[in-house]
């Protein structure tokens, strides 16, 4: 049973990200804010928490075969499955998303205006989303990665240029926030993703897209965030704890 007031709900995610499904239903933000309570939460968003704690207590208590266990899994596997599932994701989608929603503001852009700030809020999503996995492939996941491998070998870490792992991801972190929040701008722009009457078969099938990007930006985000980035610290503090030896070569 989860507690109203003291577990986060990323914590609760980070168990079963089904339970992800009940706050996209409410609204509720798991993955750039998911270190609120869920008492915090619904009181931002303005319902019910004990409705919402019995609906993600039906989830969690659910037994699914096919739900993953990501916190499990060691954290350079964590980092390469983020990389070829959801930094690749962004990679082959935003280009066909973009187009579609560059037709149909201009089709459609004199009637609805807003399609107009759709586009330009995903087109500034996707050039910071390739500069920000950029960042995360070729400095905080090689580290990572490092770590894992230090430790797997009892060899001394070495401590980064940048100094402690807390400091790049308190940059990805800050950028998942402001993702987080273009793409809540962006579904209130769409009435939650939601074509209107005269809407044609590619507006539709954009706003489709649209919603469809975002439930997997907030996959990814909730897996850095909840799950990554937090055993990432633990692990460097683990190595700043005690010394651990060079081991000795055979």
């Amino acid at each position: 049973m989860i507690s109203i007031n003291d577990e986060t709900i990323g914590s609760m995610v980070a168990r079963n990200y089904k339970a992800a499904s009940v706050f996209q239903k409410f609204g509720i933000d798991f993955c750039c804010k998911g270190g609120r309570t869920l008492e915090e939460a619904c009181k931002e968003k303005q319902v019910d928490a004990e409705t919402v704690k019995n609906e993600v207590d039906a989830v969690l208590s659910k037994k699914d075969n096919e739900s993953i266990d990501f916190k499990s899994w060691p954290l350079d596997l964590l980092a390469d499955y983020i990389e070829k599932k959801h930094h690749r994701y962004v990679t082959e989608k935003a280009p066909e998303l973009t187009a579609y929603l560059h037709k149909i503001n201009k089709v459609h852009g004199e009637k609805h205006p807003e399609l107009n700030e759709i586009y330009n809020l995903f087109v500034a999503s996707v050039q910071e989303l390739s500069s920000h996995m950029k960042k995360e492939e070729n400095i905080l996941f090689p580290f990572i990665r490092k770590m894992v491998e230090t430790k797997s070998k009892g060899r001394v870490l070495n401590p980064p240029q940048f100094g402690t792992v807390k400091n790049p991801i308190e940059v990805m972190m800050q950028e998942h926030v402001n993702e987080g929040e273009r793409f809540e701008r962006i579904s209130k722009l769409t009435n939650s993703y939601t074509a209107p009457e005269d809407g044609c078969t590619t507006y539709k099938v954009a706003f489709a897209l649209l919603k469809e990007f975002e439930a997997d930006l907030h996959a990814h985000i909730h897996l850095e965030n909840n799950i990554l980035f937090p055993k990432a610290i633990i692990l460097e503090k683990n190595f700043n704890a005690c010394s651990i030896p060079v081991a000795s070569s055979l």
